[in-house]
């Protein structure tokens, strides 16, 4: 595939030519002032806007609107967000990000705070159509950097979508030298047991006109991990898994997906910390050319999955939480009685939270251990990592 000749317009993130003609118009929809007043209640609208229609470009937007926006988000809802590993990113190369899947909206929107603090080039961010619901959304996420997954589509409009998505993530990075962050997965891992989707690379692999690892070799791939003291939407996930445990079939509904968003946006999430890893692409070059392509795939999940799970932090809910899944004492000396307590009383007072009619006490009990296990996860993984990567 030659990315050179292809039309990206559908998916695209807005350039800078079409800045203010979007703004305007965005900026006229209703149900963006509606969602701007919720999102902030203490705004003064009409200087907001004032501001927005002043930027003439995505970097003065990021750099005047949304690092202000997300500097707030940061104070109201973390308990401060860091990074390690920032050196690692050479500035004048271009990656692809890829993560682990914590939040729907604010992955990728923290690790680029943490590139405009550092004064670094923010990077193009995935993002599923099918959280594009509103018109307004679709123009602000664009104007925003953000490229469009089309998801949900029958067998052969799928394939054709994933050439579309591969070919545009290999002109950016190789003609506009432009980072991207794709997540490592569709959908976050309900129990936070993170691993990278063989789907994801071999869609990446798509275009570029090489070999298999020639084409990822180009764009860079640069694991980070993202690391949430606490998920917001914890509760949210045992309920959903509560629910498909009573009915296989069970699907959420678009507002479900809403509230999630919202939760997980507006909620407390304690500490938050990205740790960058480094770029594999010295890794996937290395692998022999005879490698079979599954092999290859395989092999180069392992790197990302070994750059992701070595960058976890870990807090002292994660220490009790493991202990508490696997009915040990392994990391008693980690935290005091009183950190115990707290955790104890998260869990349970997360679990109060959950709205389904007659939960019976081994349904609780269910829901409890679930939690435990997805606050357990990530130490799992990392002390898996450090013994084979």
């Amino acid at each position: 595939m030659d990315a050179n000749n292809l039309d990206f317009t559908d998916i695209a993130p807005y350039d800078d030519s079409q800045f203010k003609e979007i703004i305007a118009k965005m900026v006229s929809e209703p149900g963006f002032e509606h969602a701007i007043r919720w999102i902030l209640p203490d705004i003064d609208y009409p200087q907001f806007i004032a501001l927005l229609t002043s930027c003439n470009s995505k970097r003065e937007f990021q750099s005047r609107v949304m690092q202000n926006f997300l500097n707030e988000l940061e104070r109201k809802t973390t308990a401060g967000v860091t990074a390690s590993g920032v050196m690692n990113v050479k500035p004048d190369m271009s990656y692809t990000f890829i993560t682990n899947h914590r939040d729907i909206v604010l992955d990728a929107s923290f690790l680029n705070l943490i590139f405009l603090r550092n004064d670094m080039k923010t990077s193009e961010v995935a993002i599923g159509d099918n959280l594009l619901i509103y018109e307004w959304i679709t123009d602000l996420v664009k104007l925003n950097g953000s490229f469009i997954v089309k998801r949900n589509l029958p067998t052969r409009q799928a394939l054709d979508a994933a050439r579309e998505l591969s070919g545009y993530i290999h002109h950016a990075i190789r003609n506009k030298k432009e980072s991207i962050w794709i997540a490592q997965r569709q959908g976050r891992a309900k129990d936070s047991s993170d691993h990278t989707q063989e789907s994801v690379l071999k869609m990446l692999g798509l275009a570029g006109g090489g070999t298999l690892t020639e084409n990822l070799a180009e764009i860079n791939i640069f694991p980070a991990a993202i690391s949430y003291e606490f998920d917001p939407n914890d509760y949210l996930k045992a309920r959903e898994y509560l629910l498909r445990h009573r009915d296989p079939d069970f699907k959420k509904s678009q507002h479900d997906d809403l509230f999630s968003m919202e939760t997980g946006l507006m909620q407390y999430k304690g500490r938050v910390h990205i740790s960058f890893a480094s770029c594999i692409t010295p890794l996937i070059s290395s692998i022999p050319a005879d490698t079979d392509k599954q092999e290859t795939i395989r092999q180069i999940c392992h790197h990302i999955d070994c750059g992701i799970h070595g960058g976890y932090k870990i807090y002292p809910i994660n220490y009790v939480a493991y202990d508490f899944a696997f009915d040990s004492d392994m990391y008693r000396e980690r935290y005091d009685d009183e950190e115990m307590k707290r955790v104890q009383e998260y869990i349970e007072g997360q679990l109060d939270k959950v709205d389904i009619p007659d939960v019976t006490t081994q349904e609780r009990s269910f829901m409890r251990t679930y939690m435990y296990m997805m606050y357990a996860n990530p130490l799992r993984n990392k002390l898996l990592a450090s013994g084979c990567c």
